[in-house]
């Protein structure tokens, strides 16, 4: 599918590159295979590539002197896109304990939208959620695929001291807070899993294109596999999703 692009000059050492704003992952598939071959044309000048769900900011080494001739040379690259093969995504399950004590607002958001907690946990973690690019904080995943039953606009007042793991619904989108954090998403749960590890290599393991699930897991489960994670004792491990 062709796509209407917007190229402009971001600052002096960037080009950027925009879709549609809209979440779509047939169009998540053109920015992804647009990126890979930008990386694969061989400019060592280009230090950096990152996407949002709808944009790609080029980041080079030095100042850009001919902008135009730079963004005519990224035009072509995009004809080439059409030649690359499908990929498989990687699909990672993730733990959720959806307990009162982790889930602190899943009662008044069940009431809310007029469901049991039960029917908010089965239609949250039913869902297979694509990654469509990481921002806000270091390992923060901005996730598509919520179920509509689910949307709900973002609270009026946000809470300042949103823990580390916790799981949230904002408008149509769910995500997971990889630190402590303020933050106006509703709280249905919390996972033991690391997001992001500075000390880790590579800090994030989860990239843009990336499917993800989550899966039920009780209070005593939750507080077992966080110990195991401190312990060094758990690898979260991706499967395929063709």
């Amino acid at each position: 599918m062709d796509y209407e692009l917007k190229f402009s000059r971001y600052n002096e050492y960037s080009i950027l590159i925009e879709w549609p704003a809209v979440m779509d992952e047939n169009m998540l598939k053109d920015i992804l295979d647009y990126k890979k071959s930008i990386q694969n044309s061989s400019v060592e000048l280009v230090v950096e590539i990152i996407n949002t769900f709808n944009s790609l900011l080029i980041i080079y080494d030095l100042t850009i002197d001919d902008v135009y001739g730079e963004i005519l040379r990224l035009k072509s690259l995009k004809i080439k896109v059409e030649t690359l093969e499908d990929a498989s995504s990687k699909l990672w399950r993730i733990p959720v304990c959806y307990d009162a004590d982790f889930g602190i607002d899943l009662e008044a958001f069940s009431k809310e939208k007029q469901l049991s907690k039960n029917e908010v946990i089965e239609l949250h973690s039913s869902a297979i959620y694509t990654i469509f690019f990481i921002g806000f904080l270091p390992g923060f995943l901005y996730l598509g695929g919520l179920n509509k039953k689910l949307y709900l606009d973002r609270k009026s007042t946000p809470n300042l001291d949103i823990k580390k793991g916790s799981v949230g619904i904002g408008g149509n989108q769910t995500g997971i807070y990889p630190k402590n954090s303020p933050g106006g998403w509703h709280i249905i749960g919390k996972t033991p899993v690391d997001f992001f590890n500075a000390k880790s290599s590579p800090p994030c393991v989860f990239n843009a294109g990336d499917k993800l699930q989550f899966f039920a897991i009780s209070k005593t489960e939750f507080l077992d596999l966080e110990q195991d994670i401190k312990n060094n004792k758990f690898q979260l491990t991706p499967e395929l999703y063709a």
